[in-house]
Formats: C-alpha cells, structure tokens, sequence
C-alpha cells in the first residue's frame, strides 16, 4: 500500500490546474450543487489520483482545492476527500480506460434519469449517448461504500455515461477534457429531449447512419480537443485569475 506523495511531480501538478479549470467549466454549464459533486483525474501508472476537495464548489476550485488521494479504497485519504470518494475508486478499478471521471448533479440529467425515457439522438449531443446510458437504481443515495459504488460501476459498463436515479449522472472518460466535454455534452441532450417530448405529435430523430456519421466527426479526439479548448477560453474569460495558475504555485499533495 503506498502513501500518496507528499509533493506532486509536475505532471500531476499540471493536472491539478486541468481539473481545477474543469470543475470551473462544469459550474458555468449548470452542474452546481452547493459544493456537491466531484471531478477527478489519474496518471496512468500513479496509484493515486486528484478529485475536488469535499468543501469546495465547482465554481470557485482551485488548483489548491485539488487533493491527491490513493486509488486503494482501503489505504488512508485525506480528511478533505469528499464523501463519494468510493464512487470514484470503483470506476477508476473497473475501467482502467478512464481516466477521468465527472459526478454532478445537473438539473437536467437528473430529471432524465428519475424518468424511463430512453435517451434518443434529437441533438448531437444525444447521438453521442445513444445505446449508451444505463440508470444506476440500487440507491438514489449518497455513495459512501465500496459496494454500492461497484453497483455504480457495474451499470456504467464500458459506456461513456450512467444516470444515477433521482441522484445524477457520472460521465467518464480517456482524459479530463473528454470527461468534461461529454458532461457537458449529455446535460445538454437531456435537455433538449425533456424539451421535444412536450412536442404534440412527437419529433424526429438521427438516423442510424447519421449517429455514426456524428459521433465519427463530431466527437472524435481532435473535435473533443477544440472543445475543451473552448471551455478553458471560457473559463478564463469568467475568471481572470484562471491565467496566472502555474506548475508550481502549489505543489503539496493535499
């Protein structure tokens, strides 16, 4: 079992400035919740990874409310750790793949998940999701225990997303901007499907090819990649501080 470094290398302290701007970008997409929910990134080969500290709110992270916390459920984590840290540990276990993980509890997911609707391509957003989504229904609880956030992990499967009802959503993914973008990403396709089913009559879909079409083209690494860099703009443009976060200015672990 190996402590979680005193002193982050810099690589993860760049990740730490990754999330931080994440977690800022998630505030300005509607994911807030006081200072509920998380978002957390790993190194691939660390044994340990950053999460957004249990007392902080998304809209006013910072690299320094970035803790380091061990991957080992059973090894000590910080006093700071947010309660869903299990939730966190259980995917990154089950999914090496990931390699960042987004939980919030955004209006608009979690009213989809607390309904039976299927999620539908009425977006590009939802083509993204399609087939995709399943609803965790175990509990509509806090995760607080291994067990339950195995539950969590076993509905996510190997897809990109998993509603957890009458709670929220966990959005996955290969990097912190991926994780991030399709957090944003099936916000929005909820909301907009919640918008068409008050359609009299019903609405029109994707089809089958054009979902494909989609999600080869518009949520292919490079197109993710413009995104996130749309959202770090974003975020700077909100938070002028944003720009003066450095490797560095704050290197301890927690």
């Amino acid at each position: 079992m190996t402590a979680v470094p005193e002193t982050l290398p810099p690589i993860a302290q760049r990740l730490r400035i990754q999330v931080a701007i994440a977690a800022r970008s998630l505030s300005l997409g509607g994911h807030d919740d006081f200072n509920q929910g998380q978002v957390s990134a790993r190194i691939p080969g660390a044994d340990y990874f950053l999460i957004k500290s249990a007392v902080t709110g998304f809209d006013e992270c910072t690299p320094e409310d970035v803790i380091a916390v061990p991957l080992d459920h059973k090894a000590p984590a910080s006093p700071m750790a947010p309660p869903e840290l299990p939730l966190h540990q259980a995917v990154y276990e089950a999914r090496p793949d990931v390699h960042a993980v987004v939980h919030s509890h955004s209006p608009y997911a979690l009213v989809f998940g607390a309904s039976n609707l299927e999620l539908r391509p009425v977006s590009h957003d939802g083509a993204y999701f399609e087939g995709c989504l399943e609803r965790f229904t175990m509990t509509s609880n806090t995760i607080l225990d291994m067990e339950t956030a195995r539950g969590v992990a076993r509905a996510l499967g190997g897809n990109p997303a998993a509603l957890l009802r009458n709670h929220g959503s966990v959005v996955v993914g290969k990097s912190i901007r991926h994780a991030t973008v399709h957090a944003h990403t099936l916000e929005r396709a909820c909301r907009l499907q919640l918008i068409a089913e008050q359609i009299p009559g019903g609405y029109h879909t994707s089809t089958p090819t054009d979902v494909m079409a989609k999600r080869e083209f518009i949520y292919d690494d490079l197109s993710v990649r413009s995104y996130w860099d749309y959202c770090v703009s974003q975020v700077r443009r909100r938070w002028t501080e944003v720009s003066s976060w450095t490797v560095g200015s704050s290197s301890r672990a927690a």
